[in-house]
């Protein structure tokens, strides 16, 4: 099968889940374009057998350029099977209300782009304290700590379940592939 994966990243890990997705579904022999979403152009989401884009959520909200190729595409990927994985650090939180906001935001997406993707996974992202500014670690830090979260500021930490990332990709190939396409919330356990 052709697969297209489509992702916005802003501090790396959401890269990083797009590239393993993509190396997964090429190990399984299937035939993936990789590319930005702010990168495009000349990528038609219509010609593939699939899509999955990945984007994270920084302060409740997607990357613009994501928004924008959603909200251009959302008739043609609301036409196709096509998968979503939602990355947040909230997700990952040991507090119930911020692990729901987090899987919220997947639903404010299709309210505000129409495109209502045929799976979810939401995800957890990384803290990446060397690469923060001192506010920022600050801040991090301190909303780790309030949900028994790593606060060691000398190393980084990748929250992502890779497990949990691979299987969802799975369980999408195999929905696609005998032409199931009922939509599913994942959400990742830790």
């Amino acid at each position: 099968m052709k697969f297209l994966v489509l992702y916005s990243s802003i501090e790396g890990q959401t890269r990083k889940i797009a590239e393993a997705i993509a190396s997964h579904l090429e190990a399984l022999r299937h035939t993936v374009m990789l590319s930005e979403t702010n990168q495009l152009g000349f990528a038609d989401p219509g010609v593939g057998d699939g899509i999955i884009l990945c984007a994270p959520v920084h302060s409740a909200h997607y990357p613009s350029p994501f928004i924008h190729y959603v909200r251009g595409w959302a008739p043609v990927l609301n036409d196709m099977p096509s998968a979503f994985i939602s990355v947040s650090l909230s997700i990952a939180s040991s507090d119930i209300a911020e692990q729901e906001e987090a899987r919220n935001y997947g639903t404010a997406l299709s309210s505000e782009t129409g495109w209502i993707p045929k799976a979810v996974l939401n995800c957890a992202g990384a803290l990446k304290y060397s690469e923060y500014d001192y506010f920022k670690k600050w801040m991090l830090k301190r909303i780790s700590a309030t949900e028994d979260g790593p606060i060691d500021a000398r190393r980084d930490y990748e929250l992502t379940n890779w497990s949990a990332v691979k299987t969802f990709v799975n369980e999408f190939i195999q929905s696609i592939a005998i032409g199931t396409f009922a939509k599913t919330d994942h959400s990742q356990q830790q």
